[in-house]
C-alpha cells in the first residue's frame, strides 16, 4: 500500500474516532426510545456531568460544609412546595438525640405503621429539609407516617456515628410503643446503603429487624466494584464517580473501612437474617451492578427479596420526576410492598 493510501486511511479512521469520541460524550443525553414522553426533556436538559466541579479533599469539613450550605439555600424553597402540593404536614422531632422530621399525609391511613427514611446526596450532601419533596412522596403514596432522618453529614462525622443515630431513631421510635413489625425503613442513594447497613446492625447489636425493606438506587458499594461503574460510565447522566463520589466515599470512610458491610452492604451476611426487602433502580445508572450484587447477596441467603428495574431510568427517577407514568408504576410496588409485609 502506498504512503498516500496509508495517510488516506489514517485520515478515515481518525475521522470515524472522533465523530465516535464526541458521540460517547454524549451518551448521558441520549433518549431511549423505550421511556415515557415526559422524560424526553429531562434528558435532554441533563448538564455534562464532567464539567462538575470537583468535590473538596475528603477532611476539608470548611470547604464541604460550604457547598452543603448553598446547596441547601437553593433546594429547600422548592422542596418545601412539593411537600405542600403533595399535602403532607412537617413537624420537626428529635428522636435519640438525632433531629428528624416527621412527615404526616392528610390520607393517613393507619398511625400504627411508621416508615424510617434516609436521604441520598453521597452522604456528604443534603439534608432532611433539602430532600422533602421524596420523603413526602413516600408519605401521600402509602399513606403513611414517614420520619426523615437528619443524619450529620460527613466528613464532620464519619459512618459510624452516621449509623448510629439512625439505630437510635429505631430505638426510639420503639420506646414510643411502635414494634419493628410495623417499622420499615427506606432509603435512596447513599441513604439507601444507610437503611441497609443500619439494618444490618440492628440485627448484629440489637437482634431485631424492620418489618420491611425498600431501597431506591441504593449506593450499595461505595469502592467502585461492578461492572456497571465501567461499562455505563459514559451514559450515567447524573455524575462522575471519580469527581463526585470518591471525594464523597473518603469523606465517609477511610479506604480501607468501605468494605465494612454497614458501609456497603453488599458485602454483608445475609444468612443471619434480613428484612423483606424491594430493590427499585433504573437501567441507566453506575450503580446498576449495585443493585443486582445485593439482590443476588439476599436471593443467595434464602431472604426475601424483589429487584424492580426500569428500563432507562436515571438515578433516584422517582424523586426527580414523580408524576412521570414509571414512577406511578413504582409507587404502587412500594406501596403494595410495604402493605403486604408490615399489614394494614
Amino acid at each position: 500500500m502506498s504512503r498516500f493510501k496509508l495517510y488516506a486511511v489514517f485520515l478515515i479512521l481518525f475521522a470515524t474516532f472522533t465523530v465516535y469520541a464526541n458521540e460517547k460524550s454524549e451518551l448521558f443525553r441520549y433518549v431511549p426510545s423505550t421511556v415515557s414522553e415526559v422524560w424526553k426533556p429531562v434528558y435532554e436538559a441533563f448538564p455534562d456531568p464532567k464539567k462538575a466541579l470537583d468535590m473538596p479533599k475528603p477532611n476539608d469539613i470548611k470547604a464541604w460544609r460550604e457547598i452543603h450550605e448553598t446547596v441547601e439555600k437553593e433546594r429547600i424553597p422548592k422542596e418545601q412546595k412539593a411537600a405542600h402540593e403533595l399535602g403532607v404536614s412537617v413537624e420537626e422531632k428529635t428522636l435519640g438525640d438525632t433531629p428528624v422530621l416527621m412527615l404526616t399525609p392528610r390520607n393517613l391511613q393507619s398511625s400504627k405503621k411508621i416508615i424510617v427514611y434516609t436521604h441520598g446526596g453521597a452522604y456528604t450532601m443534603l439534608s432532611a429539609r433539602s430532600t422533602l419533596g421524596a420523603a413526602a412522596l413516600i408519605a401521600s403514596s402509602t399513606r403513611l407516617k414517614v420520619i426523615s432522618v437528619d443524619y450529620t453529614n460527613p466528613p464532620s462525622v464519619k459512618w459510624r456515628d452516621v449509623t448510629d443515630q439512625v439505630v437510635s431513631v429505631i430505638d426510639a421510635l420503639r420506646k414510643d410503643g411502635y414494634a419493628m413489625s410495623d417499622i420499615a425503613m427506606m432509603g435512596d442513594s447513599a441513604g439507601g446503603a444507610l437503611a441497609a447497613g443500619a439494618a444490618l446492625k440492628l440485627r448484629d447489636t440489637h437482634g431485631l429487624l424492620p418489618g420491611a425493606l425498600v431501597l431506591w438506587s441504593p449506593w450499595a458499594d461505595i469502592t467502585r466494584t461492578g461492572e456497571s461503574y465501567v461499562t455505563l460510565e459514559d451514559a450515567e447522566p447524573r455524575f462522575i464517580y471519580q469527581k463526585v463520589l470518591k471525594p464523597s466515599a473518603d469523606a465517609y470512610a477511610d479506604p480501607e473501612e468501605q468494605k465494612h458491610p454497614y458501609v456497603s452492604p453488599v458485602y454483608g451476611d445475609f444468612f443471619k437474617g434480613f428484612p423483606p426487602t424491594l430493590i427499585q433502580g433504573g437501567t441507566r445508572e453506575i450503580f446498576l451492578s449495585n443493585f443486582v450484587r445485593l439482590y443476588q447477596a439476599i436471593d443467595t441467603a434464602g431472604g426475601v427479596v424483589k429487584l424492580d428495574l426500569y428500563e432507562g431510568m436515571p438515578h433516584v427517577f422517582q424523586a426527580t420526576l414523580p408524576q412521570s407514568p414509571e414512577t406511578k408504576i413504582a409507587m404502587r410496588k412500594v406501596t403494595a410492598f410495604l402493605k403486604k409485609y408490615l399489614g394494614d
